[in-house]
């Protein structure tokens, strides 16, 4: 029998970790995570508490104490997957707004907004410009009275579609984007950065201008908030000075009069209430993890942290590059580094990640990068260097094509036969449910088109110099 797992949370990271536990060979129990923020599911285990054992330094065992229909149950595991990401607590931050407490409208946060009905014809203050935010607002803009978005530093706002019509992420999550971005000297790379979110309109011009845009943030999707602000049917405003009892005071002076709600889409904090603190320290709002994952001080690696990390890329892929390494740090095919080269990795990174994204996004991270140096560690990294000498074709296709999940399925435990056909062929499928009515073959991406027009502009300079001498 393979070792046992407690895998805590239910959510994409929990599944991801189900799978790759089964994958090999591990034997995963899924419970819910604490109680006190709801189930996903009404009849769920809850866990309570999960606490070493007394002979954990020998054995890496955990004591597992579980929740049903208030009876309680322990049971003891070789491991556990904390997979309860960060999204669990809503932050409601009413110290930072004077006079709230004046305030005789309706207070919610976005977490406790369900539909639109109840805010037909209501005057609605949305706190907060990122994607709960925004879809909240576009979607009251319809059928409430006014809707103002107020903003304490601005966002880069994208909609879902890139150049010609391809999806933003296929586009512009490359190794090619990644490697220039990278590489590059910081002053063009920050320029070349802007100019990407600036593409298709400019966000001075609608209110929407981060005040540091240089830093990596994640940035907002949404479709309609350029349309609802070019119509009216919603304001963006700065941060809120003070509340009355009845309208806003806005930091440039500005009132937002009678207002019926305010609804905080301030986001999210993330705790681990059934974890001793000192298994998962944070300092000044730094998570102490190696890459995000394992707590670097405990005697034996049984512990992984899954989902708390926030890439510029997708989650799922995230989630399940993270177990694939924690199941095989678990099943023992995989060892981590020493206690004082991961504390040195942490310290590094956290360096890095304060220059590129602030100090109030630390688990953020550069998504290929990120699950590069995982991969690194599970064997299943791809060798650009070695696929253009051995395979061409596919090469281009990896490195300036969309870092697709499959790239780390093409060699290394967990190798899939089809991953090098599901790369070429990924295009037809992503243009296939959008060909509903044929008038021609699917018009596939260029990859080096968007890089030619780039190269053009120096090269334009260049000839006209040239001419002018």
């Amino acid at each position: 029998m393979g070792k046992r797992v407690a895998i805590v949370g239910a959510g994409v990271s929990g599944l991801a970790s189900i799978r790759c536990c089964l994958e090999v060979g591990l034997e995963p129990t899924c419970f819910e995570r604490s109680n006190d923020v709801g189930g996903l599911w009404k009849f769920s285990t809850f866990v309570t508490s999960v606490e070493k054992h007394p002979d954990f330094s020998i054995t890496g065992q955990w004591n597992v104490t579980t929740e049903k229909d208030g009876k309680k149950e322990s049971s003891i595991f070789d491991a556990v997957m904390v997979c309860s990401g960060h999204h669990v607590y809503p932050n409601l931050p009413k110290e930072s707004f004077p006079g709230l407490e004046l305030f005789k409208g309706k207070c919610i946060h976005s977490r406790d907004y369900k539909e639109p009905g109840a805010f037909k014809g209501k005057r609605v203050l949305v706190i907060g410009l990122g994607n709960s935010g925004c879809d909240i607002a576009t979607e009251l803009s319809h059928i409430a009275k006014q809707v103002i978005i107020s903003s304490r530093s601005g966002s880069w706002v994208m909609t879902r579609d890139w150049d010609d019509g391809y999806p933003w992420d296929m586009m512009l999550i490359t190794r090619f984007e990644t490697f220039l971005k990278n590489n590059l000297p910081t002053a063009f790379s920050d320029w070349w950065y802007m100019k990407q979110m600036n593409s298709r309109f400019k966000h001075e011009n609608y209110g929407l201008m981060p005040l540091n845009g240089t830093l990596r943030k994640e940035p907002v999707f949404n479709d309609e908030l350029l349309a609802c602000i070019l119509c009216g049917r919603v304001s963006i405003k700065p941060n809120v000075k003070e509340f009355t009892e009845t309208s806003a005071i806005f930091e440039d002076g500005a009132v937002f009069e009678a207002i019926d709600c305010v609804i905080f889409a301030t986001g999210y904090g993330y705790a681990y209430p059934f974890l001793d603190d000192s298994i998962i320290k944070s300092r000044d709002n730094e998570v102490t993890l190696f890459k995000g994952i394992f707590p670097p001080q405990l005697e034996k690696p049984t512990l992984a942290v899954i989902g708390l990390v926030q890439s510029l890329g997708s989650a799922i892929p995230t989630a399940d590059m993270q177990a694939r390494w924690a199941a095989q740090i678990i099943k023992g095919t995989c060892t981590l580094p020493s206690v004082r080269d991961m504390m040195n990795d942490i310290d590094e990174k956290m360096g890095k990640k304060l220059k590129w994204f602030g100090k109030s996004e630390t688990i953020q991270t550069d998504y290929i990068v990120y699950l590069d140096e995982i991969a690194s560690f599970i064997g299943v990294k791809p060798s650009i260097p070695w696929l253009f000498l051995t395979d061409p074709k596919l090469a281009v296709e990896v490195f300036f094509g969309p870092c697709s999940p499959y790239q780390y399925r093409l060699v290394g435990p967990g190798k899939w036969p089809g991953a090098r056909n599901a790369i070429l062929t990924q295009w037809d499928r992503v243009l296939k449910p959008t060909n509903t009515r044929v008038v021609g073959s699917p018009q596939k991406p260029c990859l080096f088109s968007h890089w030619l027009k780039l190269l053009a502009i120096p090269i334009l300079f260049v000839a006209i110099f040239l001419v002018l001498i």
